[in-house]
């Protein structure tokens, strides 16, 4: 897949991210990749009103790579592939921003565009079909 770099997100390891074994649980890597995805989201101003359209994520997954432990700070990369009619695929990764030339997780989302009163998918609109084109 060819990807385009959209977004880059720096955020604190909490103290209470971690888990019982002393490292950042495995459910948590999700919650930051999600925050970068709407962060994004709403640097484009693609902000979430439930009686119109917007992004709604239709599968999610993470591959672990090395512990995360606190303290620290962490970056998350969105990189977007082409779009499609609805849909188009987001691809992550997460770097210790004292560490940035090593990978600790990857991960990624596809993201539908859907009309939430109707709960179907709609056409991308234009302008995020012309942001997402330059990836192809």
């Amino acid at each position: 897949m060819h990807k385009k770099l959209v977004h880059a997100a720096r955020m604190p390891i909490r103290w209470g991210d971690m888990d019982a074994l002393g490292h950042v649980n495995n459910t948590v890597y999700f919650r930051y990749l999600e925050q970068a995805r709407v962060e994004w989201f709403a640097s484009i101003g693609c902000d979430l009103d439930p009686v119109a359209e917007g992004p709604v994520i239709v599968n999610a997954h993470c591959s672990f790579i090395k512990q995360l432990k606190y303290p620290g700070e962490i970056e998350v990369l969105t990189y977007v592939g082409p779009p499609g009619r609805s849909s188009f695929e987001t691809v992550q990764e997460i770097r210790r921003v004292d560490a940035t030339d090593q990978i600790v997780a990857h991960g990624g989302a596809k993201v539908v565009w859907v009309h939430f009163p109707s709960e179907k998918s709609t056409p991308l609109p234009d302008r995020l079909r012309q942001l997402l084109a330059a990836a192809d």
